[in-house]
């Protein structure tokens, strides 16, 4: 193996590069002139002063990248218009941690890590300024993308500070400055990836090109695990460009996460042609004869009934505090209620696609995935390859929700491949997304509560009936699958009695998977309903319960005021319209809702205003902050509106956005942030502002009709 000096790659670099080291990974040495380092490292600054950041976090349209950007040029002490986004890594088992994007956990689980690497070389740009200048290091201070000499006014910028800085040992701590001298982070600032998205260079998943790439479109089992009995491709070969047919069994993994979720791909026929439109015709022409299993007799009407039936008997406790089923026996007033939700699909604007190209000695896969490491351990699963050789090109994701951690997509197009050779596009058809989706899980919720003589709540049963995300390869974990009770154990209500417990419905043909906001999104709704009921009951502000019963909750109380103050609370409204509020929290963000609705004279429900209110502890970027919020709003009130996912006879009935709708321009609400300052613990901003919108519409309706709302979708409401 051939060896450098470190000098002797000082005066052949282009610049500094702060990395980490990953032990365990030989990596050969590299001549002079090329790249420094591999996929372990977060940031390079070039000789011409361009700053460009590797970073593991998936940009899906949130804008995180951006503000992962933001927190290492704030430590750094960056020009920001020096600020640049290098490619993701393309070998996650060598990279310094799990690389996946989901959960609101993009910003705070990179917080720290990227702070450090952005003072680390801020404190070395500042040393080799000094030794230029021949001065005391105290004197010189960093600045935007320069160091200074205080006593003097010299500056030097970085990219002229970047060879002697590479040249210095890096230093095992580096002070990170104090929140009070923040410059960028807290601000509002431009995100990265706007301008390639304007001027169309931005590259997704769908726009990959790859030379003589072929394109596949493929016919799955209309019934949910469905297999191929026998298929006639005749036809299909005959057609102009097609260049192969190939069937693809079903297939199964767990996820690499811990207690992860079960995942799969549906049995199907590929055609492979020469291009996309040549492949969907030729795939209408299969003749294909289906075993289409157990599955065949499956429908919502028979799901929803087993799961009543399953609240009929306790389920596992989930939660308990005092005596819930006996303190409600012994109140002086007792309400009832019974709350559904169904299945619901991502719907992501770019369906999914991903090319594959599998050779004897390795495998590229581009992908819009939100979980590279599952999508390396799957296709090196399929093709027998080490993971080291497969190599995950990241490309921009147009939404993700959930949907873009399952590799199922990258599993199908690294099969198809394989088979034939070279390397392949698969494009999902709309309705190819929207039946073969991994679904929120959906739930039958039994209410109880108890309140006192003077209409104190004492009391609270919440009994839920749901499918699991985690039962279908092992054992919950005690009996209990947290995407089904999360949201309605740890309330932050202050509740003397309390029991929640749950019962599960295993469906094995059908596929679930985390949708934003996973089981706050469902039980928020069913939650901050039936408080509203039980603050009606108890002849209560249902704003003033809320305060009350947040004595104990700092941050929530604040949250829910500002929200209320901002919204106007108890302030009058034109005839007709109706004002409802709700609370939800993720981990550990607080967000609150109130909507105000009209209900037409045909039923049809109107949301003109939403006012937000979040307090997601220490702020990044403000502006992805708002957009976060109130894309979270649209997102929730499409699926409180409209979403649901149905089954008759095996087969999802929706297929495209005539039958699965979502909230269009035109009737979308003005949706009004505010960020509360604080310095409570910092959460993330993608998954809280899901949940409270559908609670905060159904308890406005009511306001508005007197009409409750107790299953979704909304749809018409009969007044």
């Amino acid at each position: 193996m051939n060896r450098i000096t470190r000098r002797e790659f000082v005066q052949t670099s282009a610049g500094l590069v702060i990395s980490f080291y990953l032990p365990g990974r030989p990596v050969a040495a590299r001549a002079p002139t090329a790249a420094p380092f591999a996929p372990n490292a977060w940031l390079r600054i070039g000789t011409d002063g361009i700053i460009t950041l590797t970073l593991d976090k998936s940009e899906m349209g949130q804008g995180s990248q951006t503000g992962l950007a933001l927190i290492l040029a704030e430590e750094l002490e960056a020009d920001w218009s020096t600020v640049r986004l290098g490619p993701l890594p393309e070998n996650p088992a060598a990279w310094s941690r799990t690389m996946r994007t989901g959960g609101s956990n993009a910003i705070r689980s990179s917080w720290q890590p990227l702070r450090k690497a952005g003072a680390t070389a801020r404190e070395m740009l500042v040393t080799a300024a000094a030794q230029t200048w021949q001065v005391d290091r105290a004197t010189c201070r960093a600045e935007q993308g320069a160091v200074i000499h205080v006593p003097t006014g010299r500056r030097l910028r970085y990219g002229t500070l970047a060879a002697r800085a590479a040249a210095l040992p890096v230093p095992s701590e580096a002070p990170l400055k104090d929140p009070k001298d923040f410059r960028l982070v807290g601000t509002r600032v431009t995100r990265l990836d706007t301008p390639g998205k304007v001027d169309g260079s931005a590259v997704f998943g769908i726009d990959v090109k790859v030379p003589e790439m072929l394109v596949a479109s493929i016919e799955r089992s209309p019934v949910l695990g469905g297999r191929v009995k026998r298929f006639d491709a005749d036809r299909a070969k005959a057609m102009p460009g097609v260049r192969h047919v190939v069937e693809l069994e079903a297939s199964s993994w767990m996820s690499s996460k811990g207690g992860g979720w079960a995942a799969g791909c549906a049995a199907g026929v590929a055609v492979v042609a020469d291009t996309y439109w040549q492949a969907v015709e030729a795939r209408r022409a299969l003749v294909i004869e289906w075993d289409e299993g157990e599955a065949s007799t499956l429908d919502s009407a028979s799901i929803r009934a087993q799961l009543v039936a399953l609240a009929e008997r306790s389920g596992v406790v989930a939660q308990t505090i005092g005596d819930g089923i006996a303190a409600v026996a012994n109140a002086a007033t007792r309400v009832f209620a019974e709350y559904d939700v169904p299945f619901v699909h991502h719907a992501t604007m770019e369906p999914m696609n991903c090319t594959a190209f599998v050779r004897s000695d390795g495998c590229d896969v581009w992908a819009p995935t939100q979980n590279q490491g599952d999508a390396q351990r799957v296709a090196a699963e399929v093709t027998g390859l080490p993971k080291e050789k497969v190599r995950i090109h990241t490309t921009l994701s147009g939404g993700g929700f959930g949907r873009r951690l399952e590799p199922d997509f990258v599993s199908e197009a690294v099969r198809v491949s394989q088979a034939v050779g070279a390397p392949v596009k698969v494009i999902w058809t709309r309705e190819d997304d929207m039946r073969n989706g991994f679904y929120r899980p959906t739930s039958y919720n039994r209410f109880s509560a108890g309140l006192d003589a003077s209409g104190r709540l004492v009391a609270w049963t919440h009994r839920i009936a749901g499918t699991p995300l985690r039962l279908k390869f092992g054992p919950l974990e005690k009996g209990i699958d947290d995407s089904l009770v999360d949201g309605a154990v740890d309330l932050p209500y202050a509740i003397p009695n309390l029991l929640v417990d749950q019962a599960t419905l295993e469906l094995a043909a059908v596929p679930r998977g985390p949708w934003r906001s996973v089981g706050v999104s469902h039980n928020g709704f069913v939650t901050e309903c039936f408080l509203d009921e039980i603050a009606v009951a108890g002849g209560r502000d249902p704003f003033e319960l809320r305060r009350e019963l947040l004595r104990d909750k700092p941050r929530h109380r604040r949250t829910l005021e500002v929200a209320a103050e901002k919204a106007g609370w108890g302030s009058p409204l034109p005839p007709g319209r109706g004002r409802g509020i709700a609370l939800a929290e993720w981990g550990p963000t607080v967000c609150v809702e109130v909507a105000e609705v009209t209900v037409e004279a045909d039923g049809s429900v109107r949301v003109p205003r939403v006012v937000c209110a979040v307090d997601c502890g220490q702020t990044v970027n403000t502006g992805q902050i708002e957009a976060q919020m109130q894309g979270g709003v649209v997102f929730g009130l499409s699926a409180a509106l409209y979403g649901e996912i149905t089954l008759a006879h095996g087969r999802v009935v929706q297929g495209n956005f005539d039958t699965y709708p979502v909230v269009r321009m035109a009737v979308a609400p003005a949706v009004e942030v505010y960020i509360v300052p604080s310095s409570d613990p910092q959460g993330g901003a993608g998954e809280p502002g899901v949940p409270p919108i559908a609670p905060a519409v159904c308890n406005a309706i009511f306001a508005a009709t007197g009409k409750r709302i107790r299953k979704l979708p909304i749809g018409k409401v009969i007044v």
